[in-house]
């Protein structure tokens, strides 16, 4: 079982537009074409900041129209935010506040022997790393420029934290980059 952050990214480190639009991601390439079906199926929870779950909430319509449900997970979420955020008919969702490592534990019983994803942010994910809860980052690179936003991962990682596990080119639009984290040890995280 892993804690894994998979996230898409533009050239530039941004995950999002300043405005939280995901526009630009969508046509560099099919989601099916990618990883991700493959990845779905290991995971058994979802840790996902506000702002992430909140561009789900005013996407509803779209992504029902997509995928069938206005929420398209069938595994618990635990969503971090600090502000009452409305509920997604249907979703198997827990709202917490504080602390990750608190609720880590409890994410880990609900997810047996799959895996955690950080759907996002990139902030969230850095809490993780920081509490020595991340496994691996999966980050999938896109073709285009935003030239500000919402940052992948606003924390300094030196080599040798991060360990180049796999690169996958996926079409002409984007490559996939497979980061172990390095735990302990001289530069390790905490």
């Amino acid at each position: 079982m892993k804690t894994q952050y998979y996230a898409a990214t533009s050239l530039d480190g941004f995950i999002a537009t300043e405005n939280d639009s995901l526009d630009w991601l969508f046509p560099l390439g099919d989601l099916n074409d990618s990883s991700y079906p493959a990845f779905i199926a290991d995971v058994g929870a979802l840790a996902m900041g506000s702002a992430t779950y909140e561009w789900m909430v005013r996407n509803a319509e779209k992504l029902a129209s997509e995928t069938g449900s206005a929420w398209p997970y069938t595994q618990p979420a635990w969503i971090f935010s600090s502000r009452k955020l409305p509920i997604i008919e249907g979703a198997n969702i827990r709202f917490v506040n504080g602390e990750v490592r608190d609720v880590h534990a409890e994410m880990q019983a609900a997810a047996g022997t799959k895996n955690i994803w950080i759907v996002g942010g990139g902030d969230l994910a850095g809490q993780f790393y920081d509490a020595g809860l991340l496994d691996e980052l999966i980050i999938q690179v896109g073709s285009v420029t935003l030239g500000k936003g919402k940052p992948l991962f606003p924390r300094r990682l030196l080599s040798p934290v991060l360990r180049l596990m796999s690169v996958h080119q996926m079409g002409a639009g984007m490559a996939e980059l497979h980061y172990e984290i390095h735990k302990g040890g001289p530069g390790g995280a905490v």
